[in-house]
């Protein structure tokens, strides 16, 4: 997938374009059915298959005491793009000057004359131009005016209820971890690196991994299951594990980790900082709490893995997923 970091990267010539735009945070199952319509779309016009995101998300530049934590910040978010087989993607950076243009100036600009585009799909609640004063009726009236259709979707329903990115991440929020899933067509996932100063070396002596700080959405302090792909591609292995988020409240002066214990043991490739790693969270098993002492703290980490276990014996191909 090609990747434009501004509409001045777009090359010479860009053919005719069949487009979503959005933020696309979590690409979550009703993105996945409105770029699968622009893919058979794009086939049958003969035309590139583009999607256009925004970066930062408008809510940080335009009100940043609302601003989300991302289901899935901007590499994450364009990996799973690729995914879905579009062609090209352009992340248009959001500044002042851009929340500025009206409605029409961006069709006329972005969408007509830099993308060509044949056509645009859209959810039917889809809000552009400055202040989000205009909708997909007024997409639709400019895209009569400028030259391009424009085809609006509903609402995906998943066990009744709409998939949007802010249900997604109230779901997160909530420990739902299984409607979460639903919603997303995967388990709720992060990215990250191993913490720093915790024994991570060219090769892990114990079969514990500590990721570095993350600023994207969690879900609440508690113990998970969990599944941790340790680097990039096809082979990377994913192994099963107990994760626990929060602030290790028996220990005084602990602070905020993310801890994954590997019920494996030892993974059997190389570990180092910079290593990317993929913690995927599967279920909540409990809420994280003090304990009167570290045996008793040790005593229900046992339970913990041994639900964890009952859990990928269960459910045997969620390991490798």
């Amino acid at each position: 997938m090609q990747i434009f970091r501004s509409i001045q990267e777009l090359p010479p010539g860009w053919p005719r374009s069949v487009a979503a735009i959005g933020n696309f945070d979590g690409v979550h199952r009703g993105h996945q059915e409105i770029i699968a319509r622009v893919l058979d779309r794009a086939r049958i016009l003969k035309a590139r298959a583009i999607a256009v995101t925004f970066d930062p998300h408008p809510v940080a530049l335009l009100h940043p005491e609302r601003a989300p934590n991302l289901i899935t910040p901007m590499p994450h978010r364009l990996r799973l793009l690729e995914l879905t087989g579009l062609e090209a993607t352009l992340v248009l950076p959001f500044t002042h000057d851009f929340s500025m243009l009206s409605a029409g100036e961006f069709a006329e600009g972005v969408l007509c004359r830099a993308l060509r585009a044949a056509e645009v799909h859209e959810g039917d609640t889809f809000r552009f131009g400055h202040d989000a004063a205009a909708g997909i009726e007024d997409l639709k009236r400019l895209g009569a005016e400028l030259g391009f259709g424009v085809i609006s979707h509903g609402a995906l329903r998943v066990r009744g209820v709409p998939v949007s990115s802010s249900e997604v991440r109230r779901r997160v929020t909530l420990g739902q971890m299984g409607m979460a899933r639903a919603m997303l067509g995967r388990p709720f996932s992060i990215q990250s690196t191993p913490e720093p100063g915790r024994g991570v070396g060219t090769k892990l002596a114990a079969p514990t991994i500590n990721l570095a700080p993350y600023s994207g959405l969690l879900p609440p302090h508690g113990v998970y299951v969990t599944r941790l792909r340790i680097g990039e591609g096809p082979d990377a292995p994913a192994l099963p594990a107990v994760s626990n988020v929060g602030v290790r409240p028996t220990f005084a002066d602990a602070g905020f980790a993310i801890e994954t214990h590997l019920l494996q043991g030892p993974p059997s490739v190389d570990v180092a900082e910079t290593t990317p790693l993929e913690l995927c969270f599967l279920k909540r098993l409990r809420d994280e709490r003090r304990f009167p002492s570290p045996d008793a703290l040790k005593t229900q980490i046992l339970r913990d893995v041994e639900q964890a276990q009952r859990y990928f014996r269960r459910f045997p191909s969620a390991a490798a997923r």
